[in-house]
Order: structure tokens, then C-alpha cells, then sequence
């Protein structure tokens, strides 16, 4: 596997293990990783949360580690990236308000690059526009959000992926074994 160029975009409250394990792991296989966030820069950190599945009717959230960007999201040009991750946890549901994070998520989708997001993630392909007619899979609460994006939701296994031309989505965190092999398989 040749080393891509990976764009990663999250926010405070992201998913802790979301956001740490693929960028780790994308990086353990040779591939470069920027993770940015809006009004972060280099150096800085966003705060993450521990979400989990105990029995409840609905995930806990507990708080997680501090995961520190490694670029800077001002003046970033998604042109000179091969692919994008999308983490879940909370920060979608502000990142989607952001019209340069929707822009910049189109242009993956506008230039046919590999694009892999998990969970909560869907809210910010949602939000940009990218869904219809795609197969897309997510936290089981934004199957809404995804069906009135056009898309169509995938109710899978919280352990599986599906992979729809160049997008790789999972339920969530317990899916990483299957959501990276299929992003991998993306990435060449």
C-alpha cells in the first residue's frame, strides 16, 4: 500500500476512539494524517468523549482524552488530499454548521476520493449534501437525518461496514476492524 495523504476533520467532543485508533492506524500502515479543526491550529488539542453501550436505551458519554491536531485547519486546501475521515461523537453536529467543512467535504465527494465516516459522522455528509442515493450506515439515531439527505440507511451490525463506490461507513467504534479494512481497500 502506497502512503496516501489523509484529512481528517473533528472537533472537541469527537469520539475518543473514533478519532485516535484511524489516525493511528492510518499512519501504522504509512499514510499521512492531518487532523484539523475550525478555529484550531497545529499544536492545539479538541477535547474527545468516551462513548459507550452499557444496557442504557442509548449510549454514555464519559469524558475522554485530549487529542492534539497536527495541522492547521485556516488556509488547508482539501485538493492536496487523497482521502477524508470523519469521526463520530459530537463534534459533527457543529462541524455541520461550518460552510468551509461542507465545501470541503463535497470536494471529496466532487473528485471521487476515498471518504470514511463512522457514526455521528453522517450528520456532516448529511449536512453537505452527499448522501443521495448512497448507501451510508451511522449511529442508528441519524438514520433520520441520512434517509432526508437522500441517502439510503444501512442497518447494519454495530461491528460491520458497508462501502458504497468511495465511501466506507460504520454504526460505530466496535466497527473498526471492518472500516478500516474496507477504507484501506479504498486507499490502494
Amino acid at each position: 500500500m502506497s502512503g496516501k495523504k489523509v484529512l481528517m476533520i473533528t472537533g472537541d467532543f469527537t469520539e475518543d476512539y473514533e478519532t485516535m485508533v484511524p489516525f493511528q492506524a492510518l499512519q501504522a500502515v504509512g499514510h499521512t494524517v492531518h487532523a484539523v479543526c475550525p478555529g484550531k491550529k497545529s499544536g492545539d488539542t479538541v477535547a474527545t468523549a468516551i462513548h459507550d453501550f452499557e444496557g442504557d436505551q442509548t449510549y454514555t458519554e464519559k469524558p475522554g482524552h485530549r487529542f492534539a491536531l497536527n495541522a492547521t485547519f485556516d488556509g488547508l486546501n482539501p485538493a492536496d488530499y487523497d482521502a477524508l475521515v470523519v469521526p463520530g461523537g459530537r463534534a459533527p453536529e457543529y462541524l455541520r454548521l461550518n460552510p468551509e467543512v461542507k465545501a470541503m467535504v463535497r470536494h471529496f465527494f466532487e473528485a471521487d476520493k476515498p471518504v470514511a465516516a463512522i457514526c455521528h459522522g453522517a450528520q456532516l455528509l448529511a449536512a453537505a449534501g452527499v448522501l443521495k442515493g448512497r448507501k451510508c450506515s451511522a449511529y442508528p439515531a441519524c438514520q433520520p437525518e441520512v434517509e432526508l439527505a437522500g441517502g439510503i440507511f444501512a442497518g447494519i451490525e454495530v461491528d460491520q461496514a458497508v462501502t458504497d463506490a468511495n465511501l466506507v461507513t460504520a454504526p460505530a467504534w466496535p466497527a473498526h476492524p471492518a472500516w478500516l479494512a474496507q477504507f484501506f481497500k479504498l486507499l490502494g
